[in-house]
């Protein structure tokens, strides 16, 4: 569902990070949310960027995100540091959460850089139900890691590159990591491909991704229909072109914003046909069931794909 929200509050973090703090404009409740849930903020530039909410889930009246400046911003981060200001009224989707807070016997946060902002709520949810936690906080430096002052001391390792002289061992680290715990971990590829390769059991982990992974497709790109599950239009999909994309030339709009698969924005459900799920969100279940597809980068391996939308 889509609202408008005014910006309350823009703070200061740490370098390059603002805390953005969002409320209803006549003051009522917003929706609630659980640790791990993420806004879609439509920029009055065009633009609708993904970001994490990091405040206190008890709070029913605000919405919190924290967004890193990145250099090579495609103009998302950038708009949101120099002109999101208080006063300003945005529209927002969600919260829709992929990454929820699973119940276990004990958890591991791993977080890196900006990755800290859904695991942030995460750390504050399981210490204040006495869980089972720790948290390894990796950064280049003290100075650009946003919330250290606000994670216990006694449940939090930092890794500040520039103290150790590098990125940490997370082979080492994860070397005996205790029976039934649960690992998230939510930061640049590098620091989520290190984790990947360093456990030995995939099933215990649970990521989030800023960015789509550099990998080609298993199959080539193969033209195929999608047919609009509302009116049976057809609209061709040549080799090349993304479904959304296709979509959006014959005029038929769907919400989207990373255009990467990793976002969940685009998930559309898919009334007939198979899909070739080339996404990096679905779990592998949820791909098998066939039931729904992220259209920026999945594809069709039927010349036929029915979906739910409207032209």
């Amino acid at each position: 569902m889509t609202r408008t929200v005014r910006v309350h509050q823009s703070t200061w973090l740490a370098d390059g990070v603002v805390r953005v703090e969002l409320r209803d404009p006549a003051g009522a409740a917003l929706p609630a949310w659980e640790p791990g849930a993420h806004l879609s903020l439509h920029l009055p530039n065009g633009l609708v960027r993904e970001y994490s909410l990091c405040g206190d889930p008890a709070d029913g009246h605000s919405w919190t995100v924290a967004v890193l400046r990145e250099p090579s911003s495609r103009g998302g981060s950038a708009w949101v540091h120099e002109r999101l200001t208080p006063g300003t009224l945005i529209e927002v989707d969600g919260p829709r959460n992929n990454f929820a807070l699973e119940d276990a016997p004990r958890h591991l946060l791993i977080a890196g850089g900006i990755g800290i902002t859904p695991l942030l709520a995460m750390a504050n949810t399981l210490q204040q139900r006495g869980s089972d936690w720790s948290m390894l906080y990796c950064g280049r430096s003290r100075s650009s890691m946003a919330f250290l002052a606000d994670l216990p001391a006694d449940r939090v390792r930092v890794h500040a590159d520039d103290e150790r002289g590098g990125p940490p061992d997370l082979a080492a680290e994860l070397a005996e990591l205790r029976p039934g715990t649960l690992v998230y971990c939510c930061g640049p590829e590098p620091l989520i491909a290190a984790v990947e390769a360093a456990l030995p059991d995939a099933s215990i982990l649970r990521v989030e991704r800023f960015r789509a992974p550099t990998t080609a497709p298993a199959t080539p790109d193969e033209s195929f229909d999608v047919v609009c599950g509302g009116s049976g239009r057809r609209i061709p999909v040549p080799a090349g072109v993304s479904i959304l994309d296709a979509l959006a030339g014959a005029g038929v709009s769907v919400p989207n914003s990373c255009r990467e698969g990793v976002c969940g924005t685009c998930e559309t459900k898919v009334l007939a046909g198979e899909p070739e799920h080339r996404d990096f969100l679905l779990s592998d279940d949820e791909k098998a069931a066939g039931g729904t597809m992220l259209i920026c980068v999945s594809r069709s391996r039927s010349a036929e794909l029915v979906l739910d939308v409207e032209d």
